[in-house]
């Protein structure tokens, strides 16, 4: 069964060539082209693509707005960023809207491939460069707000780092992937952050850092 995939671009010539790039893999099918994001969201229905390849500027509805209509409207639906910015606050916004990933539009043809069937089995698609802007961004926390959750808590300062990317809401594989770490091992440390919450579930412990943090 061949992944299908919806391309979502309103430059005509670039959705042409990543389409030609797709044609090439058996495993893949282009099943439509979004112009914008209402239009993406709208096609999403008609044709339940597997994956869709998200651009972020795009008119009427930007591509972030369309990411977090669409895993509303279909959570099992991947969405993979494809852009040629790569300002983090983009990036912040398309993940933690629920992308499976962000590529930039200079990737290379496998590389593009491999991410739409790597998304398709539920991976994470970060590439390093991106992956640090995130880690960065991770890190633009007030001093503040971490020495909070330090005293508090007695996190180390690994745990904090996690338990703050928590906070904002990035999942477990975003966070392995962010700070370069195995899915186990984020795990463990998401585990460890819990035990010192005294947190039964992610909404319990995001309310007690919650409250640590504005009390």
């Amino acid at each position: 069964m061949k992944i299908k995939v919806l391309l979502a671009d309103d430059q005509a010539i670039l959705a042409d060539g990543i389409r030609s790039v797709l044609s090439s893999c058996p495993e893949l099918e282009v099943v439509g082209r979004a112009r914008d994001g209402f239009e993406a969201v709208e096609l999403v229905q008609k044709l339940s693509p597997d994956v869709v390849l998200m651009d972020i500027r795009m008119p009427n509805m930007n591509g972030v707005i369309a990411t977090q209509e669409i895993k509303r409207m279909s959570p099992e639906t991947k969405v993979l960023v494809l852009t040629t910015f790569d300002d983090s606050d983009y990036i912040l916004g398309a993940i933690n809207n629920g992308a499976s990933g962000y590529l930039l539009k200079d990737t290379s043809a496998a590389a593009l491939i491999d991410a739409i069937k790597n998304a398709y089995e539920g991976d994470t698609i970060l590439p390093a460069k991106i992956a640090r802007r995130i880690a960065d961004a991770a890190k633009l926390v007030t001093s503040d707000r971490e020495i909070k959750l330090k005293r508090k808590f007695l996190f180390s300062d690994r745990e904090v780092e996690i338990a703050v990317m928590l906070y904002e809401g990035f999942t477990n594989k975003q966070i392995a992937s962010a700070l370069k770490l195995s899915d186990g091992t984020a795990r463990n440390y998401i585990s460890a952050i819990y035990e010192k919450l005294g947190a039964s579930s992610r909404t319990d412990a995001v309310q007690k850092m919650k409250a640590a943090i504005e009390g």
